[in-house]
């Protein structure tokens, strides 16, 4: 595939890249001014010219992906037989400068539910730089009309219209947030269970009330998971400060919560006690 191919494959799969960019040449060189190439941590594509330049600048790339770099930084390269390169030698007389970019990592943000609340919750996700998964059992939830204030936004939305949401579920790249808010609390539990069995996913969020967790609790149990592993899924979602039973009130709440985890290198915060009467 081409680079910008790449580039959106390495932005759907939450992977991070470098974009390498021939920014200036003087003299002769292999490949002309503008030529990009995509680097990521298992592989490259498109070519700036091959040779000890495009083995340096890959070099440099996953060294960058690997530290977390988020700023752009130049390689300059000299092509000349005298020149002592780490990589063998090139001799088409030029100097070649390269432009290395970070490609910034979107988060993902799975909503299994798109009713009253998680509509809201789309709304306010959409106006951020983020992958937003909306997953419904309910064609009617889907409708393009409906969702068009979120399909318009900053955020990269797709949609689901299944009637088994675990299909999506076991797709999602590793660390996506994911909120299970259905109709159907058989539709919660088939989720919730499913998202246990998958370790490398980042926060389990549930709607529900205190009376709902303790029911589920008990059915994951019989489910074969370990309370530890069941401690992976919050209930009742959302900030216990943000009061109020109107759907944008608690979409509001859990959009603040969710906020932070959706920073380079956050960790899951402990869990604490929430407001048990507002969600059902």
């Amino acid at each position: 595939m081409d680079w910008l191919t790449a580039a959106q494959q390495l932005r759907q799969d939450g992977l991070p890249g470098v974009l390498v960019t021939v920014l200036e040449v003087r003299g002769h060189a292999p490949r002309d001014p503008g030529t990009k190439m995509v680097v990521a941590a298992d592989g490259s594509w498109g070519s700036v010219g091959g040779g000890n330049l495009e083995e340096s600048a890959i070099r440099r790339a996953r060294a960058m992906i690997a530290d977390g770099a988020a700023g752009s930084e130049t390689l300059e390269s000299k092509l000349t037989a005298r020149s002592q390169n780490a990589h063998g030698r090139q001799c088409c007389g030029g100097t070649v400068r390269l432009l290395l970019e970070p490609l910034p990592v979107w988060p993902t943000v799975a909503i299994f539910g798109v009713g009253h609340v998680g509509l809201e919750l789309a709304r306010i996700l959409a106006r951020l730089q983020l992958r937003l998964v909306l997953v419904d059992s309910r064609a009617e939830q889907l409708d393009r009309v409906r969702l068009a204030e979120v399909i318009d936004g900053v955020a990269e939305v797709s949609v689901h219209h299944v009637v088994l949401g675990e299909q999506v579920l076991e797709r999602l790249p590793a660390g996506a947030q994911v909120l299970i808010m259905t109709h159907d609390h058989a539709e919660d539990l088939a989720l919730c269970d499913m998202a246990l069995r998958l370790p490398a996913l980042g926060s389990i969020g549930l709607i529900g009330s205190s009376a709902k967790w303790a029911m589920f609790r008990g059915r994951l149990a019989e489910l074969g998971h370990s309370a530890e592993s069941i401690d992976r899924i919050d209930c009742p979602i959302g900030l216990p400060t943000v009061t109020g039973k109107e759907p944008a009130v608690i979409a509001i709440g859990v959009a603040a919560a969710l906020v932070p985890l959706l920073q380079p290198g956050s960790v899951a915060p402990d869990r604490k006690a929430r407001s048990s009467n507002r969600q059902t």
